[in-house]
Protein backbone atom coordinates (compact mmCIF):
# COMPACT_ATOMS: atom_id res chain seq x y z
CA UNK A 1 0.00 0.00 0.00
CA UNK A 2 1.33 3.29 -0.84
CA UNK A 3 1.97 5.27 2.31
CA UNK A 4 -0.75 7.83 4.04
CA UNK A 5 0.39 10.66 5.41
CA UNK A 6 -1.40 12.09 8.28
CA UNK A 7 -0.44 14.48 10.73
CA UNK A 8 3.34 13.18 9.82
CA UNK A 9 2.42 9.93 10.62
CA UNK A 10 2.52 6.94 8.08
CA UNK A 11 -0.54 5.23 8.13
CA UNK A 12 -0.43 1.27 7.70
CA UNK A 13 -3.79 0.47 6.68
CA UNK A 14 -7.33 1.88 6.20
CA UNK A 15 -10.37 -0.52 6.96
CA UNK A 16 -13.67 0.55 5.97
CA UNK A 17 -16.28 -1.51 8.18
CA UNK A 18 -20.38 -1.48 7.48
CA UNK A 19 -22.06 -1.10 10.92
CA UNK A 20 -25.52 -0.37 12.83
CA UNK A 21 -24.69 3.10 13.79
CA UNK A 22 -21.88 5.60 13.81
CA UNK A 23 -20.60 4.88 16.98
CA UNK A 24 -17.25 3.75 16.11
CA UNK A 25 -15.04 0.61 17.75
CA UNK A 26 -18.89 -0.31 19.75
CA UNK A 27 -20.87 -0.16 16.51
CA UNK A 28 -22.18 -3.55 15.58
CA UNK A 29 -21.16 -4.94 12.45
CA UNK A 30 -24.44 -4.45 9.93
CA UNK A 31 -25.78 -7.79 8.32
CA UNK A 32 -26.58 -5.85 5.23
CA UNK A 33 -23.66 -4.86 3.05
CA UNK A 34 -25.34 -2.30 0.72
CA UNK A 35 -28.16 -1.40 2.57
CA UNK A 36 -26.04 -0.63 5.83
CA UNK A 37 -26.71 2.79 7.54
CA UNK A 38 -22.91 3.48 7.45
CA UNK A 39 -18.95 3.15 7.57
CA UNK A 40 -16.67 3.27 10.17
CA UNK A 41 -13.47 4.03 8.76
CA UNK A 42 -10.37 2.77 11.11
CA UNK A 43 -7.19 3.89 10.24
CA UNK A 44 -4.10 1.62 11.42
CA UNK A 45 -0.25 3.10 11.59
CA UNK A 46 2.57 1.35 10.96
CA UNK A 47 2.28 -0.54 14.47
CA UNK A 48 -0.98 -1.67 13.84
CA UNK A 49 -2.48 0.69 16.43
CA UNK A 50 -5.31 2.68 15.73
CA UNK A 51 -4.80 6.49 14.48
CA UNK A 52 -8.73 7.56 13.89
CA UNK A 53 -11.94 6.05 13.71
CA UNK A 54 -14.73 7.84 11.81
CA UNK A 55 -18.44 7.05 10.77
CA UNK A 56 -19.29 8.05 6.96
CA UNK A 57 -22.66 7.79 6.22
CA UNK A 58 -24.21 5.39 3.49
CA UNK A 59 -25.34 7.88 1.11
CA UNK A 60 -25.56 5.71 -1.78
CA UNK A 61 -28.68 5.01 -3.93
CA UNK A 62 -30.33 2.66 -1.57
CA UNK A 63 -30.16 5.63 0.90
CA UNK A 64 -32.05 7.98 -1.65
CA UNK A 65 -28.43 9.26 -2.89
CA UNK A 66 -26.43 8.52 -5.50
CA UNK A 67 -23.65 5.24 -6.68
CA UNK A 68 -23.31 2.29 -5.68
CA UNK A 69 -21.94 1.59 -2.03
CA UNK A 70 -18.88 -0.15 -3.38
CA UNK A 71 -18.04 3.12 -5.19
CA UNK A 72 -18.90 5.45 -2.58
CA UNK A 73 -16.32 2.94 -0.05
CA UNK A 74 -13.91 2.96 -2.55
CA UNK A 75 -13.67 6.84 -2.60
CA UNK A 76 -12.73 6.47 1.18
CA UNK A 77 -9.34 5.01 -0.70
CA UNK A 78 -9.53 1.46 1.55
CA UNK A 79 -6.88 -0.88 1.59
CA UNK A 80 -9.69 -3.38 3.44
CA UNK A 81 -13.11 -4.06 3.88
CA UNK A 82 -14.61 -6.19 6.83
CA UNK A 83 -17.95 -7.25 6.46
CA UNK A 84 -20.07 -10.15 7.48
CA UNK A 85 -20.88 -10.84 3.24
CA UNK A 86 -21.46 -8.89 0.04
CA UNK A 87 -23.16 -9.20 -2.73
CA UNK A 88 -21.10 -10.60 -6.20
CA UNK A 89 -21.22 -6.71 -7.60
CA UNK A 90 -19.66 -5.19 -4.65
CA UNK A 91 -16.71 -8.30 -4.27
CA UNK A 92 -16.00 -7.90 -8.30
CA UNK A 93 -15.44 -3.86 -7.57
CA UNK A 94 -13.00 -4.43 -4.51
CA UNK A 95 -11.37 -6.77 -6.28
CA UNK A 96 -10.88 -5.03 -9.31
CA UNK A 97 -9.43 -2.49 -7.50
CA UNK A 98 -6.96 -4.05 -4.97
CA UNK A 99 -8.85 -3.69 -1.87
CA UNK A 100 -9.12 -7.06 0.47
CA UNK A 101 -12.87 -8.11 1.16
CA UNK A 102 -12.12 -10.12 4.62
CA UNK A 103 -15.02 -12.11 6.21
CA UNK A 104 -15.57 -11.34 9.93
CA UNK A 105 -18.13 -13.05 12.39
CA UNK A 106 -17.49 -10.15 14.86
CA UNK A 107 -20.33 -8.77 16.96
CA UNK A 108 -18.68 -5.28 16.86
CA UNK A 109 -16.49 -3.25 14.99
CA UNK A 110 -13.72 -2.94 17.43
CA UNK A 111 -13.94 -6.94 17.12
CA UNK A 112 -13.73 -7.23 14.28
CA UNK A 113 -10.19 -5.20 13.89
CA UNK A 114 -8.74 -6.90 16.36
CA UNK A 115 -9.24 -10.19 14.76
CA UNK A 116 -7.88 -9.02 11.44
CA UNK A 117 -4.64 -7.37 13.76
CA UNK A 118 -4.42 -11.07 14.79
CA UNK A 119 -4.63 -12.29 11.12
CA UNK A 120 -7.70 -14.11 12.30
CA UNK A 121 -9.83 -12.94 9.57
CA UNK A 122 -10.86 -15.16 5.90
CA UNK A 123 -10.39 -13.59 2.62
CA UNK A 124 -14.28 -13.23 1.12
CA UNK A 125 -14.53 -15.64 -1.51
CA UNK A 126 -18.50 -16.88 -1.06
CA UNK A 127 -21.17 -14.24 -2.12
CA UNK A 128 -24.51 -13.44 -0.61
CA UNK A 129 -27.07 -13.74 -3.77
CA UNK A 130 -30.02 -11.79 -2.04
CA UNK A 131 -30.23 -8.73 -3.54
CA UNK A 132 -30.89 -6.83 -0.33
CA UNK A 133 -26.68 -7.08 0.09
CA UNK A 134 -25.62 -5.93 -3.16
Amino acid sequence: MEEILLGGEKLKERIVIPAEDGSGLGARLSEHFGRTPCFIVVELNEDGSIVSVHAVANESEHFGGTGHPPDRILQLKPNVVITREMGPRALSAFQAAGVAALKANAGTVKEAVEAYKQGKLEELTEVCHHACHH
